[in-house]
């Protein structure tokens, strides 16, 4: 024969209710805490992954046309250099002119 005994039912009762709950509040903390941290990481200066590689192709397309003018510009030095040589300057301590409109 089974003895039923109310007390033990009512403590069952008692224990699954309390595992749901805390199952429950254990699910909302998490999500809580996901709330927090993207709020967190969302005030940070960061970029995103598209941003930064869109940037980086710029700074390799502006160096590469550094380069390039740099690769012209001593082309034509050596060009003039070889054609007339340059005069000397008696003031200013061995530096180019400098262009006109900057300052």
């Amino acid at each position: 024969m089974q003895s039923q005994n109310r007390m033990f039912d009512d403590f069952v009762k008692m224990m699954n209710g309390a595992a749901g709950t805390v199952a429950g509040m254990t699910r909302e903390a998490e999500g809580a805490f996901r709330d927090r941290f993207r709020e967190w990481i969302g005030g940070l200066d960061m970029v995103s992954r598209d941003e930064f590689e869109a940037v980086k192709a710029i700074a390799v397309a502006a160096r590469e046309e550094s380069q390039a003018l740099r690769a012209r510009i001593e082309a034509l030095e050596a060009g003039g250099a070889a054609s007339a040589p340059r005069a000397r300057r008696s003031s200013g301590g061995g530096k180019p002119p400098r262009p006109e409109g900057l300052a």
